[in-house]
C-alpha cells in the first residue's frame, strides 16, 4: 500500500471508548496487513542469507491444560484401511495454542468489529480467516528481545510478574539491537514468558509481562506502520494490566485492524538472531482456509 495514512492522532475517535480507529482507510478484510505490498515481500525475501528456518509454533503438548479454560485438543488416529492411518481432531480451539487472532475475534462494544460490522455473522463473512488464508502472509519480521535486553541491563526480569513493556522500552531494545521497525514490518516481542511456563507448567497462570495496553502503545504501532504483532505470552499485552490502561486487544483488533499472534515460540529464533547480530528475517504465516473463522493456528516461520 503506497497511500500515506494519517498519523494516529489524526485518526477519528470511536465514540466514547477512548480509542482511535482506521475504519474506511484500509480494506476491512485485511486491515493493517494491507501495509505489506510486493516491495516489502521482495525485500524480505532478499534478506535471507543463512537459509535457516525456525518454526514459531510451540508443541501443542506444552499446553496439556490450555489456558483460560479452553478445551484441549482431542486427537485420534484411525485405521482408514488395511494400509492407511488417518488423523481425527475433535474439540480443537486454535486459540489454545500458538495462534493468530482474526479481525472477527474482538468487538468494540456496541460499535462492532473492525469496520463497524455489528452483526457477528456478517463480521465472520467479511473479516473471516478465509480472507487471510487466500491472501497469505509474507513479509519482513523484526524480533525485539525485551527479556534478553533486561537481563543484559542487570534487570531482575521475571516474565511472570506482569511487568508492562512500554514503547520507550521497545525503542531502547531496537536501538541496542541495531534494528529499525519499518512500515509493513511484522513485529515480534519476546518476553521470556513461554520459556518460564515450560519450567512450571502446573502453576496457575494469572500474570505475565507484555506490552502496556495504553494509547501510547497503539500510537507507537500505528505510526511505525506495523502490519502484524506477535509475542510469546498468552495475550501480547500484559496481565493483569489496569483499568486506566484499558485493553490493547480493543485498541488494535476492532479499532485499527491490527491483529495479534500469541504463544509463539521465539526462543530458538532469538538465540540465532543474537548469535548472528541480526534481528530481521523473512516471516511467513499460513492461516487455515476456514470460512468465517475468527482465529487460526499461526503456522508461522522465520527464515534467516
Amino acid at each position: 500500500m503506497t497511500v500515506d495514512l494519517p498519523t494516529y492522532d489524526e485518526l477519528p475517535e470511536l465514540g466514547d471508548l477512548g480509542v482511535r480507529h482506521s475504519w474506511g482507510l484500509l480494506p476491512h478484510h485485511t486491515g493493517t496487513l494491507e501495509r505489506i505490498g510486493p516491495k516489502q515481500v521482495r525485500l524480505a525475501s532478499e534478506s535471507v542469507t543463512l537459509g535457516t528456518a525456525f518454526s514459531l509454533s510451540e508443541p501443542m503438548t506444552t499446553f496439556g491444560n490450555p489456558l483460560f479454560g479452553r478445551d484441549a485438543l482431542s486427537h485420534r488416529v484411525i485405521e482408514a484401511g488395511r494400509n492407511e492411518l488417518e488423523d481425527v481432531l475433535d474439540s480443537f480451539n486454535p486459540q489454545a495454542y500458538s495462534q493468530i487472532d482474526g479481525l472477527a475475534h474482538v468487538r468494540a462494544r456496541e460499535f462492532g468489529f473492525y469496520g463497524g460490522h455489528v452483526d457477528a455473522a456478517e463480521a465472520r463473512e467479511e473479516l473471516g480467516m478465509h480472507h487471510w488464508a487466500t491472501r497469505a502472509i509474507v513479509g519482513r519480521g523484526v524480533l525485539l528481545d525485551v527479556h534478553r535486553s533486561r537481563l543484559a541491563r542487570g534487570v531482575d526480569d521475571d516474565p511472570t510478574a506482569g511487568t508492562p513493556i512500554t514503547p520507550t522500552e521497545l525503542d531502547t531494545v531496537a536501538n541496542e539491537q541495531g534494528v529499525v521497525v519499518e512500515r509493513g514490518d511484522i513485529l515480534l516481542v519476546r518476553t521470556g514468558w513461554l520459556s518460564a511456563f515450560r519450567q512450571r507448567p502446573a502453576e496457575p497462570v494469572r500474570t505475565w509481562n507484555g506490552l502496556h495496553a495504553g494509547e501510547d502503545t497503539a500510537r507507537y504501532l500505528w505510526n511505525r506502520g506495523v502490519s502484524l504483532l506477535g509475542a510469546d505470552n498468552p495475550a501480547v499485552e500484559d496481565s493483569p494490566g489496569s483499568r486506566e490502561a484499558g485493553s490493547l486487544h480493543r485498541r488494535l483488533l476492532p479499532a485499527l485492524g491490527l491483529s495479534l499472534m500469541e504463544l509463539l515460540n521465539l526462543d530458538d529464533l532469538a538465540s540465532a538472531c543474537s548469535d548472528h547480530e541480526r534481528w530481521s528475517f523473512l516471516f511467513t504465516a499460513a492461516p487455515l482456509p476456514l470460512h468465517g473463522g475468527v482465529s487460526s493456528p499461526a503456522n508461522a516461520l522465520a527464515i534467516l
